[in-house]
Formats: C-alpha cells, sequence, structure tokens
C-alpha cells in the first residue's frame, strides 16, 4: 500500500511556527501563505513525498515555516518542526559560517597552506575511527599547497569520500586548485586543522560558535540521547523507514542532526549577518571559482559544457553561487538516502528559503515548489539532478 494515503489525515496536526499573511517573491509579486500551504500539500501527494519542512524568508525573517507530513511513515508520528532529522550536507554550511568566522579573527588564513599550522607533518598523525588518517598520500606531496580557500571552494583534488573509491584510498584526482569537484574530504581536513589550532574537537567548537549562541537546543555534530525521543526517519520512495545513521564522531561535511526550528535561527542568523562582518559575507557568498560541469555528481562532473553560463554557476566559500536578474544568490544542499534538502538565499532581495524533505522523492518537487514560493527559477535543478516529479513520471 502507498503511503500517500495516510498524509491527509496528518494535516491537521501541523507544527505552526510562523505564518504570514502573505508571502513576498523575488519579483515583487506577493501570494496568500494558505496558497503556499495547499501547494505543498498537492506536490506531496501528487510526488508521493513522506514529509516536508519548510521556511521562506521575507526581509531576512522567517514569513513562513511550516512541517507537513510523518516523520515516521510506517508509525504515523507527525513530522513537526521539533522532529529531529538527519542534516545532510547542510552542515557545511554551519561550517563554513564557522571557518569565515575564525578568518574574520585572523586564527587561519584562507590563502595559508594548512600544513603550515600543523606541529608534525600530516601523514604523521594518527586518526582513529572512520575519518582515518593521510598515510595514502605519502608519496605524493601535492596535498602541502591545500589552503582553506581551496577546501571550501571545493578544490583540494580529493574525492567526495575514499570509501567511495574502489581501493577506499584517499587520493588526488587532479592537482588541488585547478578545478572544482565536491569533497567532504576536504572539508575534513580543514576540520581536522581546525581542531589543531583550537585544541578542541569539532562538537565542542559548533556548540560553541552556533549552537549555544542561537539557542539551537535540539542540534549537534553528533547523536544525542535526548533525540530518541522525537526522531525523524529518512524514507523511501515507498514509504520505508530507512536505518537511522546516529554518528558518534563530529564531521564537517556531514554528521549533524538538527530541526527545522533550530535550523531557521541558524539560517535567520546568517542571512542576516550575524556574527560575520558584512565584507567577509559577502566574500564567502561571492563567486570564487566558476563551475562549468555538465552536473555536479557522476560521469558529467568531470565535462564541461555552456548548460549555466546564463546564470555564472560558481562555488563561493563553503556554498554554490550563481548570478540572476535580482542579484547575486548562494545556496547549498544536503543529500543522503532517505534526504533531500536545499536552501538558496537572495541576499540583495533579502528573500530566501529553507526546504527539508524526508523521502527520496522529495527532491523531485524542488523546481515546482521554489518557482511558487519565491519566483526561483534559477536554481540550477538539472546540474543538481533534481529531476521533477512529472519528468520522472513521463519517462516510466
Amino acid at each position: 500500500m502507498r503511503f500517500r494515503i495516510f498524509i491527509c489525515s496528518v494535516f491537521l496536526t501541523l507544527s505552526i511556527s510562523t505564518f504570514a499573511q502573505v508571502i513576498k517573491r523575488l519579483d515583487g509579486s506577493q501570494i496568500p501563505a494558505d496558497s503556499l500551504h495547499k501547494k505543498i500539500e498537492y506536490l506531496m501527494q501528487t510526488a508521493n513525498v513522506s514529509g516536508v519542512a519548510i521556511s521562506v524568508f521575507n526581509n531576512n525573517k522567517s514569513a513562513y515555516t511550516e512541517t507537513f507530513g510523518f516523520a515516521d511513515v510506517p508509525k504515523k508520528i507527525p513530522f513537526q518542526s521539533s522532529s529531529v532529522m538527519y542534516g545532510a550536507s547542510f552542515a557545511k554550511t554551519v561550517f563554513a559560517y564557522i571557518v569565515m568566522q575564525l578568518v574574520q579573527e585572523k586564527v587561519i588564513d584562507l590563502d595559508k597552506p594548512l600544513v603550515d599550522y600543523l606541529k608534525k607533518p600530516l601523514t604523521a598523525y594518527k586518526i582513529e575511527g572512520w575519518r582515518r588518517g593521510y598515510q595514502d598520500l605519502i608519496q605524493d606531496n601535492r596535498y602541502k599547497v591545500i589552503t582553506a580557500r581551496m577546501c571550501l571552494t571545493h578544490t583540494t583534488g580529493f574525492p567526495n569520500w575514499r570509501w567511495f573509491e574502489p581501493d577506499k584510498k584517499l587520493k588526488f584526482k587532479f592537482d588541488p586548485g585547478t578545478r572544482y569537484s565536491y569533497s567532504g574530504e576536504g572539508l575534513y581536513l580543514l576540520q581536522f586543522v581546525i581542531e589543531q589550532i583550537t585544541g578542541k574537537d569539532y562538537e565542542t567548537i559548533s556548540q560553541e560558535r552556533v549552537f549555544k549562541p542561537f539557542n539551537m537546543i535540539n542540534t549537534s555534530q553528533v547523536w544525542q540521547a535526548r533525540f530518541d525521543d522525537n526522531i525523524c526517519y529518512g524514507h523511501n520512495a515507498k514509504g520505508e523507514t530507512y536505518e537511522l545513521m546516529k554518528w558518534k564522531e563530529a564531521s564537517a561535511g556531514g554528521s549533524m542532526s538538527t530541526t527545522l526550528a533550530d535550523f531557521t535561527k541558524f539560517y535567520f542568523a546568517l542571512i542576516s549577518g550575524e556574527g560575520l562582518s558584512q565584507k567577509i559575507f559577502k566574500a564567502m557568498t561571492s563567486q570564487q571559482i566558476r563551475i562549468r560541469s555538465k552536473s555536479q555528481f557522476g560521469p558529467l562532473a568531470i565535462v564541461d559544457g555552456p548548460d549555466n553560463d546564463n546564470i555564472d554557476l560558481g562555488y563561493g566559500l563553503g556554498v554554490g553561487v550563481f548570478k540572476t536578474p535580482y542579484g547575486r544568490a548562494f545556496f547549498k544542499e544536503g543529500h543522503d538516502d532517505g534526504w533531500g534538502h536545499y536552501s538558496v538565499c537572495f541576499p540583495d532581495k533579502k528573500i530566501a528559503i529553507v526546504i527539508m524533505t524526508n523521502n527520496d522523492n522529495g527532491e523531485s518537487i524542488f523546481k515546482e515548489l521554489l518557482a511558487y514560493a519565491i519566483g526561483d527559477t534559477f536554481t540550477p535543478w538539472q546540474w543538481e539532478n533534481y529531476v521533477p516529479y512529472n519528468q520522472k513520471n513521463s519517462k516510466n
């Protein structure tokens, strides 16, 4: 039995945090908040999405914050703003924000080789746990030129994760600084160096610099036992739950658990410039490197083309960037089995949106939802592989 038949029963139990009367879009037009509510209901039913959490920002303030559907489809547990979900690569935005604070405080320089901050050679460190060390690079000195800027712009030359490689070893796919290629390994290297500089583990750093200051009480880089009472599961296309990964080691690349309520607090702080100077914020959210690949992942990630020349697609310091008639935009996505998240902000218009879904079908509604909610028709959905649900159906 398909899970969509249960969705309607939960709409009356939604957790409403913010429900403005109207929502302003990029072109200056407005839509009633209840029409967005109905649009999301329609998209969920049509695309078979188990749960959606969304925050829309007007004038950099939350104008609409809402959850829909189920946190646990088999048990029919409603998705609420306090449901603890896997943040996936939304964690990278938090990390970038922390790094830019450290840059602002001159704790770390964006262009100084990271090895210069270490007390011994990088390959000499023994690192326990899933993260492992850097002994695989002992015969390749290219790691010595990697900088924080390269890590944040995904130009280290590392693969996304070493365990995706056939031999499970860390290696360079190309010379550092020469090409964009999404890499969690690059961010973890920067995390490791920052931990050495500060003498603190990344969970402690995150709590001190982000989670506690912004009162994100249900967010952590490692799983907390108290989260067990309010779990949001990821689901496959049939509405079946995936096994939940309860991270024991903090990873800047994606170990964070969070809630819609908490992440909305962080995103508000980010886009309103709290904790960062205007100069630092603009550097973070402006193009550092051009991206011309036809896709972010897969075989087409190494094939260049003009597909996104019209939006001047690129990467800033920890976030993707593109240009529009309404000024620059910056975005960050999150993806894993059962999870599809996307955030995008248009600083000049002070309009932004955060979308979090707990279903493999979630990303299939992004294109239509972005266009309807804020008038964003510029997000490179093809590059992101956000194939719309109606196009998927037409291929079947």
